[in-house]
């Protein structure tokens, strides 16, 4: 049986020494901050993972979810209880707008919750995570009547949220989709089509569901510019915001998946569902995208969060199991065998996975801070700077989070041998829940080429040399310290690397953009290595501070360092090697004529 204690420690030490979120009080919205609130947050969000949702997450993967003969949808046993016991404590409150009821509190806490979620229970965290996506959507387009029906009962989860978008014939091309929208009388629509890998897209956790659904309307153009955004119901709603008429919308079938068996993945019917536009017509893209991005942000958690619990189980069995001795010669004399962990095979993989999961944690807990800046920081400029940065990790978040989360998830698994091949000890669910991560909310192969085809010349370059700049600032301020110094020549290199890619493809990704779409994955994953080195740099600075004034828990300081001396070592000569790579260009890829694809019979 599997087991998950939430980070909270490590939690704790990013939060207030790493980014110093009370030092922000003087911002609106980061008042109440204070260091013991913090800690009260991060304790309680903690507990409430490990002990009320971790026991539900192997019995979501057995149990599945039902559909019913009406298309009614009841989760797995112990779902709803969690759900409700989640929306009393005000979770789904934490980080939202006071304004609509929530409490008003920095998104870095609100990320802490998402990730001790995720990593207790996958497929309970999609439940109420895909509402902030909606939420933000239809505060950030919705008209105000929209917004005041709709964003207090999501916020509070009294209601649920969704985002329709894929259809049969199209993921990424939204331009492809064939859902319609017919304007009526009474100013609403009656949006008809099928939507599928619907997450959360009906379920028995609430009284009704809010679906985001992209359609286009009578004339449109055949693209993605002929998109529009509606808000349709399950259940009708009445100007007074009670629940009316059932909505002529449908669960149809619920997916058969590897993984996150959990959550209720629909294939979505609308059959004259009435509905209301959100936004402008034919602005449907740009709201997408305010879904999207924050969707993004919550994949990339998931990918931590998988990494996370298939570490700890990983590192609990390597201390008990015992199989050989240590090449050094016995480390337990006493016994007839040594715990695998003193095997360096071992060890490499429960390094690899202990830096990247505290790395990563510190990236998006820094991200986290980024989006509260880019509303709250006192200057425009902050603010714009704030956004920019935002937008260029976003997805480096997401692809590089989650190819390295699916890789520390089966490496933890290999740590069990035989048995991480058996159902009983989790290994295997860990594995086949990670795996969606790479895939929904944009592909990292699209991750990818969101970053090197457009976050890139974003502004004219502005982001990514702001990047650069911030971390050529770190490095000189860290090499000033000798316990530092090595730390930052590595992250350097690192980031010489990423730069002369950056020039490559502007060299050459004009002439042929294949060569840009052949080197982007590579790309993505040196901007993974700098930011996650960036972050150790940050850490190891913080501990060794924390080490010369003697402020105590040497043990966990220490740790820090030489993680961090770790990751140097080990992560960072593969941005050289991914240079390389990026640098031979498009040809080899694109030369194999496409017959010379299929099997020769």
């Amino acid at each position: 049986m599997p087991s998950y204690t939430a980070p909270t420690r490590d939690a704790k030490f990013i939060v207030k020494e790493v980014l110093d979120l009370p030092g922000y009080g003087n911002l609106p919205g980061f008042e109440s901050a204070t260091p013991d609130l913090i800690d009260s947050v991060i304790d309680g969000c903690g507990r409430f993972a490990s002990e009320v949702l971790h026991p539900l997450n192997q019995v979501g993967d057995r149990e599945g979810c039902t559909r019913h003969p009406d298309g009614s949808v009841t989760t797995p046993t112990g779902f709803k209880a969690a759900f409700d016991q989640y929306v009393e404590a005000g979770w789904s409150t934490l980080s939202q707008p006071t304004e609509f009821g929530g409490q008003g509190m920095p998104h870095v806490l609100g990320f802490v919750l998402e990730e001790f979620v995720s990593t207790a229970n996958h497929s309970f965290g999609m439940y109420p995570g895909l509402t902030n996506g909606a939420v933000s959507a239809i505060l950030a387009t919705g008209s105000d009547e929209q917004k005041a029906l709709y964003a207090p009962r999501m916020i509070a989860s009294e209601w649920l949220g969704t985002m329709n978008l894929t259809e049969p014939q199209c993921g990424t091309d939204l331009g492809l989709i064939r859902t319609r929208a017919e304007p009526q009388a009474d100013g609403s629509y009656a949006v008809t089509g099928t939507k599928i890998f619907i997450s959360a897209g009906e379920h028995d956790l609430t009284d009704n569901i809010v679906h985001l659904v992209l359609a286009k309307t009578p004339g449109a153009p055949d693209s993605s510019k002929g998109i529009s955004l509606f808000i349709v119901p399950k259940i009708l709603v009445n100007p007074d915001g009670s629940l009316g008429e059932r909505n002529a919308v449908q669960c149809g079938s619920l997916e058969h998946k590897m993984g996150i068996h959990g959550n209720a993945t629909c294939v979505m019917n609308y059959d004259g569902a009435k509905g209301w536009l959100v936004g402008e017509e034919m602005k449907g893209l740009s709201a997408m995208f305010i879904m999207m991005n924050a969707a993004r942000l919550g994949v990339g958690i998931q990918g931590l969060a998988q990494a996370e619990i298939a570490y700890q189980n990983a590192v609990a069995y390597a201390r008990d199991r015992r199989q050989g001795r240590a090449l050094t010669g016995p480390a337990d004399p006493s016994a007839k065998a040594d715990p695998i962990l003193v095997h360096p095979d071992v060890r490499r993989m429960l390094m690899d996975a202990k830096a990247y999961t505290e790395g990563m944690r510190a990236l998006y807990l820094w991200a986290a801070l980024l989006v509260d800046l880019s509303h709250k920081a006192a200057t425009p400029e902050e603010r714009e700077e704030a956004d920019m940065l935002l937008g260029l990790l976003t997805p480096v978040l997401k692809g590089y989070g989650t190819d390295k989360g699916f890789d520390v998830a089966v490496n933890m698994q290999q740590v069990f041998g035989g048995h991480g091949y058996i159902a009983e000890w989790g290994m295997e669910q860990f594995v086949r829940d990670s795996r969606i991560a790479m895939i929904y909310e944009g592909t990292n192969g699209i991750q990818a080429m969101d970053l090197c085809g457009r976050k890139l010349a974003m502004k004219g370059g502005a982001g990514i040399q702001r990047f650069f700049a911030l971390c050529d600032e770190e490095i000189a301020s860290a090499r000033a310290q000798d316990p530092l110094a090595p730390l930052a020549d590595a992250l350097d290199r690192a980031l010489g690397e990423q730069k002369a890619a950056t020039m490559w493809f502007m060299q050459n990704a004009m002439a042929n953009p294949n060569n840009l779409g052949a080197g982007a994955h590579h790309y993505m994953h040196i901007m993974g290595i700098v930011s996650l080195g960036l972050m150790w740099l940050r850490m190891a600075k913080v501990a060794s501070s924390a080490l010369s004034a003697g402020d105590g828990d040497d043990t966990f300081y220490q740790a820090k360092l030489t993680t961090a001396r770790y990751f140097m070592d080990r992560f960072v000569p593969d941005a050289g090697s991914l240079r390389r790579k990026i640098e031979t260009g498009a040809e080899a890829v694109m030369a194999l004529e496409e017959d010379a694809f299929a099997t020769a019979v």
